[in-house]
């Protein structure tokens, strides 16, 4: 295949593999599609090891970084503010609603933050430290860098300039989009609201054309990357049909058997059908979309004291997972339903384990069948 976006990366299919694990992502890659790391899971130390391991194993293959700069944050004009201040501020009810929530399941308290437990580390998705995360990037052979929550900063902007990397941004509706290609982003990653994690609410099928039909009128020659809930290289197929250069996925690596995740939720996830994701903020306190579990119930039942507002709400919610599915394999069985994950509609299109690089075979096999029949079709 071909279009200006794989040419401009040098890469043969453009499949984008959204990933916190480094084996998907160079897996990935070195089958021909284009491996994003999220860099937000690691602080900088952390991530320089990560990209060191990818350079050695991803043969010379082009890959690029996600960070998470959200434009809004509840104390984002507060100056000196970390992640230890920051959780001194958790109303005591929250605390307590989850040591119960967790205790009912047979799991312990999970105690503070990683970063709370630290003097000086930030709080999570802070942007000082993802523009840090950014400089560490651009010391190894990144080619491109995206940001997943709203307009990229200025700054990051101009560091895409001036190393001729294209930057990226996810937007879920028309305006999102306008806003982002008038900003200088050089990709629009349009993601429906099927998708994991941070999302929108308008379908993907509706918001593509929506999209590429808003940047053509305004005279953006912006390519557009479809995401939300595409699982399938028939489904690929039938964005670019709609429109756009390629497919960014991010729940479909989650079920390989390198991915991040435990074994618990990849069998979950096995199981679970499309209707058993919800859009919640009980993760990191911004509306997310993840595997329905006892933990996004007890956030949107009756007894909820309310999610916090993002930042904070990730530093209560990060910790009780984790502890939990560690319960869970542990082999406590009572820990298994609050074992959850971000993860989009698509999920219901799931159906084993396999490795990541079968995936992409899988995505091009599936995409050429579906152009066969589109093209039999005009016959």
């Amino acid at each position: 295949m071909t279009n200006k976006l794989c040419e401009r990366l040098g890469i043969e299919f453009p499949l984008f593999a959204f990933s916190h694990c480094r084996d998907v992502v160079a897996a990935v890659s070195k089958a021909g599609g284009f491996g994003v790391l999220g860099a937000t899971a690691f602080n900088p130390e952390e991530l320089e090891v990560e990209l060191q391991w990818i350079d050695a194993h991803v043969d010379g293959k082009p890959y690029g970084i996600d960070v998470l700069i959200p434009e809004n944050l509840s104390v984002k004009n507060e100056t000196g503010l970390t992640s230890k201040t920051l959780a001194a501020r958790i109303p005591a009810q929250h605390r307590t609603f989850v040591d119960d929530l967790l205790k009912s399941h047979g799991v312990e308290s999970a105690g503070e933050h990683a970063r709370a437990r630290s003097e000086d580390a930030p709080p999570p998705f802070w942007p000082e430290e993802a523009m840090e995360l950014l400089r560490v990037a651009f010391n190894h052979p990144i080619k491109m860098i995206v940001n997943a929550l709203g307009k990229p900063p200025q700054e990051m902007i101009d560091m895409g300039r001036a190393h001729n990397v294209p930057v990226g941004a996810l937007a879920g509706a028309k305006e999102h989009a306008l806003r982002l290609a008038e900003a200088g982003c050089d990709v629009i990653v349009a993601q429906g609201g099927e998708a994991g994690g941070h999302c929108g609410e308008v379908s993907t099928l509706v918001l593509i054309p929506e999209v590429v039909r808003a940047l053509k009128a305004a005279g953006h020659d912006v390519p557009v990357l479809a995401a939300g809930g595409i699982m399938t290289g028939a489904q690929m197929a039938a964005c670019m049909a709609m429109g756009a250069a390629g497919a960014w996925t991010g729940s479909v690596w989650l079920a390989t058997t390198e991915s991040e995740c435990s074994q618990i939720f990849r069998e979950k996830m096995v199981a679970a059908r499309s209707r058993d994701t919800v859009r919640s903020k009980g993760r990191t306190g911004k509306y997310s979309r993840q595997l329905v579990s006892a933990w996004t119930e007890a956030w949107e039942g009756p007894d909820s004291p309310g999610a916090l507002p993002m930042p904070m709400q990730s530093l209560i919610a990060e910790p009780a997972i984790h502890k939990a599915t560690k319960s869970a394999e542990g082999g406590n069985a009572a820990a298994v339903p609050l074992v959850t994950y971000f993860v989009g509609q698509g999920v219901g299109l799931v159906s084993d384990i396999t490795s990541a690089r079968s995936v992409v075979q899988d995505f091009m096999a599936d995409y050429a069948e579906a152009v066969d029949t589109l093209n039999a079709s005009v016959g």
